[in-house]
């Protein structure tokens, strides 16, 4: 099938990778020439385990081209995934100029009918806008040609995003006509060999199916989080609840991690969007309301455990940070919980030597230039000249450290531990104090 994806982020980079990968020919737009260029010459704009090589393999077989060329892009599929970024616009509301945009692009330059498949994550009702925003185009052109809208959102995880598309656990499907359900069902056969997972809905139901799983997850997150904190002023051990309450098989262990709040650009944005959308309807979300709130919160968790120890004055210290990206597998830093906590030492007087395997030139540009700032090569360079040691990121390196290496190095003996990666007794037994999350 000829399919042409437009937008080369996240989510349009890797499904239309993926799917040149299954024999597609697959062109993907993009406006912004660098990234383009970056593409062609064999590079990737962003950082997703087994992707990289997986763009290499389909360019060489010619299943997968790159281009800024609007008009070329419109003429080659079919089926048009707009896969553009939604960021939440100042009243939290997903801002849908760019997807409005790419559809009146493809209302402006079709000759033939063309499924437009919504793959960003969009608010219920942006298939209207696009379905009027494409009418009104050939209206102007006085071109009487069919089309439909498609509502096909993804549920990849950074970090494992490849895998989630190639591998998917459901596959959702939100349109009005058999033409275009029969041309997904098509797309998307090589993905369920063995067994039926595309779900047929209508496309506001899609639509919200999205918002609606994301959601749930953060609220998960939120909830866990306020349980952890309970813990720790009722003596409790917030592992051993967790344990106790995942076996139940109607609760289960996913998302049950305590630590310092979820950032990236799903939750985060979602959850806001969602939260708009409800109120553009004269619906409140309480219980989501107060998962925001209690996420912002978190993400100050760390920062509390660090002056209650070491006092609000940080001036002259330096603190270790191993973890940048809001999670691993990822250079992500969009809404990453390190943010909060670096400028919160930072506004305390305190330096920060960072560790992150692949997310350091991403928080650099963030951040600037910063004389308070160090970038450490390896986690262990980090710890030299620091007075104590912060963990931001479940990076798996960090998971089996020296405990007596580290102790040596630090000033004082202590980890704040904002992913409880360690058993407690393990670094005290070697000498730290050692402050993790909810932990006994």
């Amino acid at each position: 099938m000829k399919i042409t994806v437009i937008g080369t982020g996240y989510v349009g980079l890797v499904s239309g990778t993926c799917l040149a990968d299954v024999g597609n020919d697959v062109l993907c737009l993009d406006l912004d020439a660098t990234k383009i260029r970056t593409l062609n010459e064999g590079g990737i704009p962003i950082y997703e385990p087994g992707l990289e090589a997986m763009v290499k393999k389909n360019v060489a077989a010619g299943r997968l081209r790159f281009t800024t060329d609007i008009e070329t892009a419109v003429a080659h599929g079919v089926l048009q995934f707009i896969a553009v970024g939604t960021p939440p616009d100042e009243d939290g509301s997903a801002d849908l100029q760019y997807v409005v945009a790419a559809a009146r692009n493809v209302g402006r330059h079709m000759t033939g009918y063309k499924v437009v498949v919504d793959k960003s994550t969009v608010p219920v009702g942006t298939a209207d806008k696009v379905r009027v925003a494409i009418a009104e185009e050939l209206a102007a052109r006085g071109a009487k040609i069919d089309f439909s809208v498609v509502s096909n959102p993804e549920f990849l995880k950074e970090g494992a995003a490849v895998d989630d598309f190639m591998k998917p656990d459901r596959i959702v499907v939100g349109a009005d006509d058999s033409r275009a359900i029969e041309l997904m069902r098509e797309l998307y056969a090589p993905f369920q060999r063995n067994h039926e997972r595309l779900i047929v809905m209508d496309v506001k139901s899609a639509e919200l199916t999205k918002y609606a799983a994301n959601a749930m997850l953060a609220t998960r997150i939120s909830f866990m989080n306020e349980l952890a904190n309970l813990a720790e002023k009722l003596g409790a051990d917030i592992e051993l609840v967790r344990k106790g309450i995942g076996s139940d098989p109607r609760i289960g262990f996913h998302f049950l991690y305590p630590g310092v709040g979820y950032g990236g650009s799903c939750f985060p944005k979602d959850v806001q969007a969602l939260i708009r959308t409800a109120q553009e309807a004269g619906q409140a979300l309480q219980v989501l309301q107060a998962v925001e709130a209690a996420n912002e919160a978190q993400k100050g968790v760390l920062a509390q455990k660090i002056t209650k120890r070491l006092g609000a004055d940080l001036s002259g210290k330096t603190f270790a940070l191993w973890g940048l990206a809001f999670k691993p597998n990822t250079d992500d830093m969009r809404e990453a919980p390190s943010l909060v906590l670096i400028a919160d030492l930072l506004a305390r007087g305190a330096s920060i030597r960072a560790y992150d395997p692949v997310a350091a030139h991403e928080a650099q540009r963030i951040l600037g230039e910063n004389p308070r700032i160090h970038y450490a090569a390896t986690p262990m360079d980090a710890l030299d000249g620091a007075d104590a040691l912060a963990i931001v990121t479940e990076w798996k390196e960090f998971r089996s450290p020296d405990f007596e290496a580290i102790k040596a190095r630090l000033k004082t003996p202590v980890i704040f531990d904002g992913r409880n990666l360690y058993d407690p007794a393990t670094p005290r037994k070697a000498g730290l104090e050692y402050f993790p999350i909810g932990r006994l």
